[in-house]
């Protein structure tokens, strides 16, 4: 695996945008989801905006894309999300208080 630099900045950016927040959300509860159930969840939103905001978040590396067919899903990266909220909270937390705070359970698993 390829670790890149985590930009807190982009990755607040990406974020920092109620309907990126709602497709992180929303595939976090569904799991993997095609794009067309991803803009059935938004009605206010069309296609162009949906993807657009996906492409964000890919870029991002919060969310992954795969190609079945003519189909293209996405899924929440939750290895990422977990990893680029870590480093955030570390440019905030002192040191000694990251040293206590217990590794999350499914980390714990693998």
């Amino acid at each position: 695996m390829v670790t890149r630099e985590v930009d807190c900045v982009a990755f607040c950016r990406a974020l920092g945008d109620e309907t990126r927040q709602e497709i992180l959300q929303l595939l976090q509860k569904k799991g993997e989801l095609r794009v067309n159930d991803i803009v059935a969840a938004f009605k206010r939103s069309s296609q162009p905006t949906i993807s657009h905001h996906l492409k964000i978040l890919k870029h991002e590396g919060l969310v992954t894309r795969r190609r079945v067919g003519k189909e293209i899903l996405y899924a929440l990266d939750e290895d990422n999300v977990e990893e680029c909220c870590g480093m955030l909270w570390s440019k905030f937390v002192p040191a000694k208080t990251l040293a206590v705070i217990p590794k999350s359970p499914r980390k714990a698993r693998a």
